[in-house]
């Protein structure tokens, strides 16, 4: 005796298949879903040589049970250790992740949304790439995290779920590279290279022992910041005169310096100025410092 498992209701006629049955070319069947859905009724419903189940198993009040439970678990690890598990829009973290991937998440969310802030023209292609033992982590995790950050100055709403989908479906190419032998004075380096309409942008950084994110490259020029909720970039000529001046017109708008990172390519080369500031930096004050004579371009960014 043959028996047919039919999984797919639709790819059989069920009125045909009853008369087969009845006349004995076929021996018997089984179904689990059905052309009707719910099924209320059916031809092949009550014949001796058919079996049919649930279309959906878990409505078993067992299996309604181990369901609810199982939802109480994963998001009572999620809250507590950051674990994410079987999510169909966002890649599985495990509890053991968790922990060493939570301040590269946020290394790759605020270099992206560094890089962001001071993109205008539409964004082409986000390169991210991880050098070291990053590359070894769930970077698809991170991507997401790098993909929010650079989108967000434009789109308010976006998150690491949407994120990969919406610059998919604005025609943004999102590419990863992975180096697992680093090659910088970094265990773990992560850089990021928004390819706008305009020029390319990119920036790099790493997380130090102490587990804060920190940007260590900018265009190639070695800083080291931290990123604080208001901070100030400035790209000037090294030549002597801008400190002072940048200085003294922080001071006369009573705006207090946190930190203050300098980084140059070369000794009368092009300079980099990120700074962190107590408040927010008014209109006013940026078009003060663009006008010192250094000063090729100054921009406030926030995290």
């Amino acid at each position: 005796m043959r028996i047919i498992n039919c999984a797919r209701g639709g790819l059989v006629d069920e009125v045909a298949l009853r008369a087969a049955l009845d006349s004995g070319h076929v021996a018997g069947a089984a179904f689990d879903v059905f052309v009707e859905e719910p099924a209320t009724s059916n031809p092949l419903f009550g014949h001796p040589n058919v079996v049919c189940t649930p279309h959906l198993g878990a409505a078993t009040t067992e299996a309604q049970e181990n369901v609810a439970l199982q939802v109480a678990e994963q998001m009572s690890d999620y809250l507590l250790h950051g674990a994410i598990q079987n999510a169909v829009n966002f890649p599985s973290i495990t509890a053991e992740e968790a922990p060493r991937l939570k301040p590269f998440v946020a290394l790759a969310e605020k270099l992206g949304s560094f890089l962001g802030q001071l993109t205008e023209a539409p964004i082409k292609g986000i390169r991210i790439e991880y050098e070291g033992n990053v590359a070894e982590m769930n970077t698809r995790a991170l991507t997401s995290a790098a993909v929010t950050g650079v989108l967000r100055p434009f789109l308010q709403d976006i998150n690491m779920v949407s994120a990969p989908l919406v610059a998919r479906d604005r025609g943004i190419m999102v590419e990863e590279v992975k180096r697992e032998n680093a090659a910088r004075d970094y265990e773990s380096f992560i850089r990021i290279v928004v390819d706008a309409e305009d020029m390319a942008r990119h920036a790099g950084g790493t997380v130090f022992q102490d587990g804060k994110p920190r940007v260590v490259d900018i265009r190639d020029i070695a800083v080291d910041a931290e990123f604080a909720p208001h901070m100030i970039y400035v790209r000037n000529d090294d030549k002597p005169g801008f400190i002072g001046r940048f200085g003294t017109l922080l001071g006369e708008s009573g705006v207090n310096v946190a930190t203050f990172a300098l980084g140059r390519d070369k000794p009368g080369g092009d300079a980099i100025c990120f700074v962190s500031v107590d408040e927010p930096v008014s209109d006013d004050l940026l078009h003060k410092i663009e006008e010192i004579p250094q000063v090729k371009r100054a921009r406030a960014v926030r995290f």
